[in-house]
């Protein structure tokens, strides 16, 4: 993730020590952890990366199941626990497990739809304690229901946030960004300021699951470019009338690299501030300080390598998985700069992207190790010579 608020107006985050700080969990290979808890859904999203479904799969972790991960991720010293799926409030023990990653001293945190979060489910989620919900909005009304697929869905998702903001829950917008909404996020900055909404993070695509299907959807490099500068511009000027409000970029680190480059056109001390930081942040961490479970209990190095186990929490400990280098994508992943190919392996700017996102480059050239498709830095922004 690329704070874009914290970069560009040093306004501080509220994991901003997970980012940003030294010596942070993930530099000891204690991931935060996504665990889509069930691959069930309301809706058929174009871009699900897991094609969920409405109905509930066959050998998806039991409530003891969760519990005994909840455990050995709470006894490895993991940051964050993140409720993710299909649709977690699918899940009837959503509460109860939330409640008992808590005690156990873990940060936990909800991925939803927004569309089942009714006010007796805000109230649920306050009284559990989960730290945030970050809500998909992919558009606005008539944007957002086509690519769900669902008449209503917009609304119903306004509901559900309106709802989590009434009991005192934090709840921020996802917003995964293709050629057929990136128009829209003028007016969903607008919506954040109308709707009092705190945090919005812009994910770029990623090919895996329905996504498969959409590389051709993807932005173009001037498509890409033109539209991180109207973020960028729009967090700039929300930071100055909203300190309290956080905008993200998610999924492409070249945004990070993007983002130094316009701020060393403009103020050079600025830029090696904003450099320093995306340094420590260290770019793409996909089997580093990124984890993926999946409603089966298979380990991923991260939410979109579903293709791609390094083992399963019913067989063995999270932990033994994700200590055990043996597997050669995770000593890969671990390693990865020597092993990068084409525009990734000539970039100066490998130690802040940390070679961006191996899945996309795998979908698109049946190659872990060759250039990430959806950089759109030209050759001679990746060329350039850093003063430090």
């Amino acid at each position: 993730m690329i704070n874009c608020t914290r970069l560009l107006s040093s306004n501080k985050g509220h994991y901003d020590e997970i980012r940003y700080l030294k010596g942070k969990p993930a530099d000891t290979n204690r991931p935060i952890v996504v665990w889509n808890s069930t691959r069930s859904c309301n809706l058929r999203c174009a871009h699900c990366y897991i094609d969920a479904t409405p109905k509930k799969e066959k050998g998806e972790l039991t409530t003891e199941d969760a519990v005994r991960l909840i455990d050995d991720l709470a006894a490895f010293g993991a940051p964050v626990l993140l409720f993710s799926g299909g649709e977690p409030f699918m899940r009837g023990d959503l509460y109860t497990l939330g409640k008992y990653a808590m005690s156990k001293g873990l940060r936990t945190v909800i991925s939803s739809n927004g569309t089942l979060i009714t006010k007796e489910a805000a109230k649920n989620i306050r009284d559990t304690r989960f730290s945030y919900v970050g809500i998909s909005l992919d558009g606005l009304e008539k944007v957002n229901d086509e690519f769900r697929r669902s008449k209503g869905a917009f609304n119903e998702t306004l509901k559900g946030i309106r709802n989590c903001h009434k009991e005192g829950v934090r709840a921020g917008l996802r917003f995964t960004i293709n050629k057929h909404n990136f128009r829209d996020i003028p007016g969903i900055f607008d919506l954040l300021e109308t709707e009092g909404i705190k945090r919005a993070c812009f994910y770029h695509l990623v090919y895996s699951g329905r996504a498969s299907a959409m590389v051709k959807d993807d932005l173009s490099n001037e498509e890409a470019r033109s539209t991180m500068d109207i973020i960028f511009d729009r967090t700039r000027s929300l930071a100055k009338r909203d300190p309290d409000t956080e905008i993200l970029t998610v999924d492409n680190h070249a945004d990070g690299v993007y983002l130094y480059l316009s701020l060393k056109k403009e103020s050079g001390s600025k830029a090696d501030e904003v450099l320093k930081l995306l340094k420590i942040n260290g770019g793409n961490r996909s089997g580093i300080g990124i984890a993926d479970v999946d409603n089966l209990g298979f380990v991923h190095a991260d939410q979109f390598w579903g293709h791609y186990s390094f083992g399963n929490v019913k067989e063995r400990k999270f932990s033994e998985i994700w200590m055990d280098e043996k597997d050669p994508l995770m000593k890969g992943l671990r390693n990865r700069l020597p092993l990068l190919k084409g525009k990734c392996e000539r970039c100066h700017f490998q130690d802040i992207c940390g070679g961006n996102f191996r899945v996309r480059a795998e979908a698109v050239y049946s190659d872990v190790w060759q250039e990430d498709p959806a950089c759109y830095l030209t050759e001679e922004e990746i060329m350039t010579v850093r003063e430090e």
